[in-house]
C-alpha cells in the first residue's frame, strides 16, 4: 500500500503537467486533502486551450467547444466558478464543403455513418447512396478485437462515406487518417453495436434508437463565454487558492522511486512526493518512465502524433456575408487545403457581443503526416486560408487582422490496437505504488475525456481502480463540435 493510499488520498502528490489533465487531477487532489505540487514546463497553464484575442475580440486559438453529453467538463467548470458562463452554440447547423458546393451538414448518422442512405442524400453521389443500400445483403464483417473505421465502413457501405463523411468529421477530432483510426477507441459505440448485429447500418439505427429512448435534453456542446480557455485558467486558479503550488516553466527532468515514495527533479530541484500523476504528452511521459517502467516506456514512445495550425481571421462585419451556419466540413478527397472552418462569430453568441462591428472565423490547416503545409509562413497560411473561403462562401474582403497559431504534435493518434495499448501502458504503471497516468494520450482527446482519465488517475492512487478500468475498457467518444474544432 502507498503512502498516498494509507491516508486515503493524501500526502504530498506531484503533477506533472498543466493542461487540463493534469490541473483537474490536482483540483481533485486537493478535495481528497493531498498537498499538490503542479510542475508546468511551458510559461502557462491549459495545453491546448488557448484563450486570446484579435481586433479587440476575445476568441479560442485553441480548442473552441466542449461535449455537454458527459458531466465532467460542464461540472469542473460550475465548480471553479464559470457556472454563469457557460453558453451553447447560437447555432448547431454546420455544412459540408464537398463536390464542388456547400451542403447541409446530414443529420441521421453516427460519426458520418448513416443509419440509411437517405440520410446522406445531397452529400453522396447516387452511386454512393446505391452502394449503402447493399450492406443489408452483404455477409456479416467480423471486426475482431479491432478494426480501422476507414476500412470497415468502406467495406460495409463504400469508400464514398468515408471519404466525404467519415474521414472530415474523424479529421476534424484527430486531424487523422479514417483508414489507420481505431473504431474501438475513436468511435466505441460503434464497435459495440456493429459487434452485435450482421448490417452496419442497422447497428447505427440501434443506436439512434437507444439516443432516442435515453431523451437527451440540452444541447450536446458547450461553450464558455470569453472562450473555452478560460476553464484551466480557472481551475488553475481554484488549485492555487486552496493551497495548491503550480511552478511555470518548470520541466520535469527526472522520476525516481524511492523507499518511502517518489522523487522528482525539476528546475534544479527536487521535490520528494508521496505520488505523482503524470499528465504530459507520450514523449515527455516515456522518457520520465525510461527508468522506472521501461516497458510503459517503450509502449509510449510508439504514440504518433498530427500537428495542425489554426488561423483567426476578424473582419469589418459590412464587408461580410456568410453562409448561415457554424462552418463547414472539409473532406481531403475534395483536394482543399483547409479542413474546415469555423464562423465564430455566429457560432457562438458571446464572441458576436464582443464587437457588433467585427466578424470572426477562423480555419484549420494539417492532418496527420501532412509536414509540408505547416512549414509554410504564417502570411502563406493566411493566404491559403483566404483563397478556400472565397471558393467556398465567395468571401473576398480583406481581414482586418489575422492570427496563426500552431499546434505541433498537438492530438495524439488513436490507431488500431490502440485500447490493448494503453491497457498495457496501465498495466506496467499499476506495478509502481503512487504513480498514476492520464491525459489525451490514453482515453479520449476531447476535455471531458482528458478530465475524465485525470479523475480515474486520482481514484487510482486512492486504491480504487474502477475508473482506470472502466475507461481502459470503454473510452470516450470524442464528437466534433460542428465545424472547425
Amino acid at each position: 500500500m502507498s503512502a498516498v493510499e494509507a491516508r486515503g488520498g493524501a500526502g504530498h502528490v506531484v503533477v506533472i503537467g498543466g493542461g487540463i489533465a493534469g490541473l483537474a487531477a490536482a483540483h481533485r487532489l486537493l478535495d481528497r486533502g493531498a498537498r499538490v505540487t503542479v510542475l508546468e514546463a511551458s510559461d502557462r497553464v491549459g495545453g491546448k486551450l488557448l484563450p486570446g484575442e484579435i481586433a479587440g475580440v476575445r476568441v479560442d486559438l485553441g480548442a473552441e467547444s466542449m461535449l455537454a453529453r458527459r458531466p465532467e467538463a460542464v461540472a469542473l467548470a460550475r465548480e471553479v466558478g464559470l457556472a454563469d458562463r457557460l453558453q451553447p452554440p447560437a447555432t448547431a447547423t454546420a455544412s459540408i464543403w464537398t463536390r464542388g458546393a456547400l451542403r447541409p451538414m446530414p443529420k441521421g448518422h453516427v460519426m458520418g455513418v448513416p443509419g440509411t442512405a437517405s440520410a446522406l442524400s445531397g452529400v453522396l453521389s447516387d452511386e454512393g447512396l446505391a452502394r449503402i443500400e447493399r450492406d443489408a445483403e452483404l455477409p456479416r464483417t467480423r471486426i475482431g478485437d479491432d478494426v480501422a473505421v476507414g476500412e470497415y465502413v468502406a467495406a460495409r457501405l463504400g469508400r464514398e462515406v468515408v471519404d466525404r463523411l467519415v474521414e472530415p468529421l474523424l479529421g476534424g477530432v484527430y486531424a487523422g487518417d479514417a483508414y489507420r483510426i481505431s473504431l474501438r477507441s475513436a468511435v466505441p459505440q460503434l464497435f459495440e453495436a456493429a459487434k452485435a448485429h450482421d448490417s452496419l447500418t442497422e447497428a447505427v439505427r440501434e443506436i439512434q434508437a437507444k439516443a432516442a429512448t435515453a431523451q437527451q435534453t440540452g444541447p450536446v456542446f458547450m461553450g464558455i463565454e470569453g472562450g473555452v480557455g478560460r476553464l484551466p485558467l480557472a481551475v488553475a486558479e481554484s488549485v492555487r487558492s486552496r493551497g495548491g503550488e503550480i511552478r511555470l516553466g518548470t520541466a520535469a527532468d527526472r522520476l525516481r522511486r524511492t523507499p518511502d515514495g517518489w522523487e522528482v527533479t525539476a528546475g534544479g530541484r527536487t521535490e520528494r512526493a508521496d505520488a505523482v500523476v503524470i499528465a504530459a504528452p507520450a514523449a515527455v511521459a516515456a522518457r520520465l518512465l525510461a527508468a522506472e517502467s521501461p516497458d510503459a516506456a517503450a509502449e509510449l514512445r510508439t504514440v504518433e502524433y498530427a500537428s495542425m495550425a489554426l488561423v483567426t481571421l476578424a473582419y469589418r462585419r459590412a464587408d461580410v456575408s456568410l453562409p448561415e451556419g457554424s462552418g463547414f466540413l472539409v473532406p481531403p478527397v475534395d483536394g482543399r487545403t483547409i479542413k474546415a472552418s469555423t464562423f465564430a462569430s455566429q457560432k457562438w453568441g458571446w464572441t458576436a457581443e464582443e464587437d457588433p462591428d467585427v466578424l470572426v472565423l477562423r480555419t484549420s490547416v494539417g492532418r496527420y503526416g501532412e509536414t509540408e503545409i505547416l512549414e509554410r509562413e504564417d502570411a502563406d497560411l493566411v493566404a491559403i486560408s483566404r483563397h478556400d473561403l472565397r471558393a467556398a462562401t465567395g468571401l473576398d474582403a480583406a481581414p482586418v487582422a489575422t492570427r496563426v497559431t500552431r499546434w505541433t504534435d498537438g492530438l495524439p493518434q488513436y490507431p488500431v490496437g490502440h485500447h490493448a495499448r494503453v491497457a498495457r501502458i496501465r498495466e506496467h504503471v499499476a506495478k509502481l505504488p503512487g504513480l498514476a497516468v492520464c491525459g489525451a494520450v490514453y482515453d479520449g482527446v476531447g476535455i471531458p475525456a482528458c478530465i475524465a482519465s485525470a479523475y480515474a488517475a486520482v481514484d487510482q492512487l486512492g486504491g480504487d481502480v474502477r475508473g482506470v478500468q472502466e475507461l481502459t475498457a470503454n473510452p470516450v467518444q470524442s464528437l466534433h463540435g460542428g465545424a472547425g474544432e
